[in-house]
């Protein structure tokens, strides 16, 4: 949904939050941009204390930074936060893999595969918002079969810092067949109830993203136009 359209009335604060989080994701909101509560709110027909609320919720988990009485803006793209980030999501689903295993059902078996299949349909239409949105299905089973709020809850707060940079980059560190293929195997895996195989072989994918990633800083290709 566009930044600019009407905001219900309902829960504004997570609405705002999620709209916004959406538009810093898609790069809409583009990283160092300074941001006021106040353009915000006019953009979204608020008063400023929803936009506020949600601003705050934003530099919780590191989408946004202020320094009082200077700026509210957009954080930057840096490999050191980038790298931390994949640590903690690569530990997080590796834990959620291996306690998963033993208790995924057939049912949850086939919703990955069917998470992976609409993944396959949008990197063959070179739709990166349905790419991700699939993805984030695959991975979500099994998170949910681990039944862990708190890991949940923390894989919720941190995956966007890891979004935004897929977003720009979606061909070059998702758009292959071999994420494809990991899915697949990662399927098999879980199916042959090897937790512990499970885990490794989400963690070499983790590690693998992380090089990619790596190599986009090294060629400058988060690079910032300048904004005023």
């Amino acid at each position: 949904m566009s930044l600019d359209s009407p905001v219900s009335r309902r829960l504004l604060s997570d609405e705002v939050f999620d709209r916004l989080r959406d538009s810093i994701v898609r790069g809409e909101l583009v990283p160092g941009e300074k941001v006021k509560d106040s353009e915000l709110a006019e953009r979204l027909g608020l008063s400023r204390t929803p936009v506020r609320e949600a601003l705050a919720r934003l530099a919780d988990i590191g989408l946004v930074e202020a320094k009082p009485g200077v700026y509210t803006r957009i954080t930057t793209l840096n490999r050191r936060d980038a790298e931390k980030t994949l640590a903690v999501l690569r530990s997080l689903d590796q834990l959620a893999i291996e306690t998963a295993v033993p208790v995924m059902t057939e049912q949850d078996l086939r919703s990955m595969r069917e998470a992976n299949r609409d993944f396959e349909r949008a990197v063959a239409g070179d739709d990166t918002t349905a790419a991700l949105a699939a993805d984030d299905r695959f991975h979500a089973v099994p998170i949910t079969a681990a039944d862990n709020p708190v890991l949940s809850r923390i894989v919720e707060q941190v995956h966007p810092q890891i979004h935004r940079i897929l977003y720009r980059k979606f061909s070059t560190l998702l758009g292959g067949r071999n994420t494809i293929e990991h899915h697949d195997q990662l399927i098999d895996v879980c199916a042959s109830g090897d937790a512990r195989a499970a885990a490794e072989l989400s963690g070499q994918h983790w590690s693998e993203l992380g090089g990619h990633i790596n190599q986009l800083f090294d060629t400058n290709q988060f690079a910032e136009a300048p904004t005023a």
